[in-house]
């Protein structure tokens, strides 16, 4: 009798610790009042089809194309009678390569259309695939023999979730086309399509917002449902402090503070963009229970003596509408993504930029989320002048939106737990990046980390203020490196 009711003593203390632990798991597919289930990943089909970009001859060169930048080593983008091709333009690749210089994650498959150009002889080639940003590649599949004159297709399976990138090499002088490469998968691509960038809404990753066009959408504000975080307290998303001191006085028009439910920022009347947003990322805001939405809108709270931002304020500016709380890490629910997709959340932000190096730098937070982390993330700009698409802007919408001269992000990396603040040590790994705002960045992100001071001295806020200063000291003065 003793030992029965101390089993079920202990199994009540069980019971209660489990009842108030944190939940971070992922949240599992519910079902949607019609019996099924609503899926946890949404199936994507990108095809790079060369119709955009120009390229004539075989030196070696970046190219910008629709899916991004593609690096043609002795291929060019060919138009020729004699060159096999589904439209108007394909590669036709002699002895060289043609090489992916972003990623693309959740891929389950590759399919690319291929054929030999006009009379030249039968040839080979392999497709490459790197899981290191393109620092190694190793051949995925068999060799390609190519012998015919028309368009065939291989299909190459992947099915991983990892970003990785592609080389598609071969060796001889006989040349061959290439044409159509279609990326199938399930998930959060990371992948941006947009014949034309900062003039156009054409894709469904975060890096393709384009410029918006024709006439605005009408404003809106935010509908917070029972996903959104908490004020205070572990998973909030202003845990780490709040920068600038910012407040919600309208007297302070310039560090105006706004909780969106989704993300905390502070706003620039004068700028009209955020001086910067803060927000938490973690398995149940990122479970893709809800798509991509791209209702891109002015934010109707705004008071009434500050310039409203509308959806299609940067049209024809050479920038994109660049998200600072990305929309792929608020997919738990169609209230939680429109929230991104406000005006008060973007910065006119270099195509480049916004497209490869954020974009790239947004799926691997995302990964680090899936191996079991959370993650606490400050994103801003500042500055004035950028160069975009049409060339370096200091102002645009009529001079009432700025163009940051840099953006920049700092995220706290920390495994899964609770009392999240304590938990973060000297040792805790912090990652800032302070990027300029041109279209010539570099798509590894990796190349732009600096020290959250850098960022401090830069912008003069806090940053992390809520640590203690023995802890800032640490984490603020170290350069990520891994």
């Amino acid at each position: 009798m003793k030992f029965r009711k101390l089993l079920i003593i202990y199994l009540s203390v069980v019971l209660v610790v489990a009842g108030c632990r944190k939940d971070n798991s992922p949240q599992q597919p519910t079902d949607n009042g019609t019996g099924t289930e609503t899926p946890a990943l949404t199936p994507y089909t990108i095809v790079e089809d060369f119709e955009t970009g120009t390229k004539t001859a075989y030196a070696a060169a970046d190219v910008q194309i629709k899916t991004g930048i593609w690096n043609f080593n002795d291929a060019l983008l060919g138009n020729l009678a004699a060159d096999v091709k589904n439209g108007a333009k394909c590669v036709r690749l002699r002895t060289g390569d043609i090489t992916m210089k972003f990623d693309i994650s959740h891929l389950k498959q590759i399919k690319i259309s291929h054929a030999r150009y006009g009379n030249d002889d039968a040839s080979t080639w392999q497709l490459m695939i790197s899981v290191d940003g393109g620092a190694t590649y190793t051949q995925l599949g068999a060799t390609v023999n190519e012998t015919g004159s028309t368009l065939v297709t291989s299909t190459f399976a992947i099915n991983t979730v990892q970003p990785v990138r592609f080389r598609i090499q071969k060796t001889g002088t006989a040349r061959v086309n290439i044409d159509d490469i279609t990326f199938e998968g399930a998930g959060d691509p990371g992948i941006v399509v947009g014949a034309d960038p900062g003039d156009g809404d054409n894709g469904s990753g975060d890096g393709d917002n384009g410029s918006g066009t024709g006439t605005p959408a009408s404003e809106r504000g935010v509908t917070a449902g029972i996903d959104a975080q908490p004020t205070t307290g572990d998973n909030s998303n202003m845990l780490f402090g709040n920068p600038s001191n910012a407040t919600t006085s309208t007297a302070m028009a310039d560090n105006y503070l706004m909780d969106q439910s989704y993300y905390v920022e502070s706003y620039s009347a004068t700028r009209g963009t955020p001086n910067w947003v803060s927000w938490h990322l973690d398995a149940n805001t990122a479970n893709n229970a809800a798509p991509r939405v791209d209702n891109f809108a002015g934010f109707i709270g705004l008071p009434a003596d500050f310039y409203h931002v509308e959806s299609n304020s940067y049209q024809n500016s050479g920038f994109d509408r660049g998200h600072n709380c990305p929309s792929a890490d608020r997919t738990s629910s169609a209230n939680a993504n429109s929230a991104t997709f406000l005006m008060t959340n973007m910065i006119p932000q270099a195509p480049q930029n916004n497209q490869q190096t954020w974009a790239n730098m947004e799926n691997y937070l995302r990964d680090q989320v899936k191996a079991g982390n959370e993650v606490y993330v400050i994103m801003g700009s500042y500055g004035m002048g950028g160069t975009g698409s049409k060339g370096a802007v200091n102002k645009i919408n009529n001079d009432k939106v700025t163009v940051p001269s840099n953006v920049w992000k700092v995220a706290v990396i920390i495994p899964n737990g609770n009392s999240d603040i304590s938990r973060v040590t000297s040792s805790t790994r912090v990652i800032a990046v302070n990027t300029p705002n041109i279209n010539t960045t570099n798509s590894d992100w990796k190349q732009y980390r600096v020290t959250v001071r850098s960022i401090e001295a830069a912008t003069g806020y806090n940053l992390l203020s809520a640590l203690p200063q023995s802890v800032q000291d640490a984490v603020e003065t170290t350069t990520d490196n891994l």
